[in-house]
């Protein structure tokens, strides 16, 4: 390998896991990122992937990309994503709002109990 570096975008190093979907597949894979970039990843596991295979990779603080295996070596493989993204996102901490916001986030009443009856509306059974 020689020194003089061709890639046109930055990575970045780091360990974290996401979930792997190969195309007209119904298993999802655990994968380590191993490294990460606004265009791609490399990534570890023991999943089946071939070169070429399509795949969706669910990412923290990014969601769900689409890409496309570009090779694949040993138990080692990189994924060519179909849009860029933001990669920084997936460093920060799940949940963590950023500084530009000037709002505060509002609870989430999603999973709350519905409210008690009124005692006038039950019927007696």
């Amino acid at each position: 390998m020689s020194g003089l570096e061709t890639r046109s975008v930055s990575r970045d190093s780091l360990f974290l896991l996401a979930n792997v979907r190969i195309e007209q597949g119904s298993d999802t894979h655990r994968a380590r990122v191993r490294n990460l970039s606004d265009g791609g990843m490399m990534g570890e596991g023991t999943m089946p992937v071939k070169r070429g295979n399509r795949v969706t990779v669910e990412l923290r603080n990014i969601g769900t990309i689409g890409g496309t295996v570009a090779w694949v070596q040993d138990q080692r493989f990189g994924i060519a994503f179909d849009e860029e993204v933001d990669s920084q996102l997936a460093r920060k901490p799940a949940f963590e709002t950023s500084n530009d916001d000037n709002h505060m986030n509002a609870p989430s009443y999603a999973h709350r109990a519905p409210p008690q009856p009124e005692p006038n509306s039950l019927r007696k059974v």
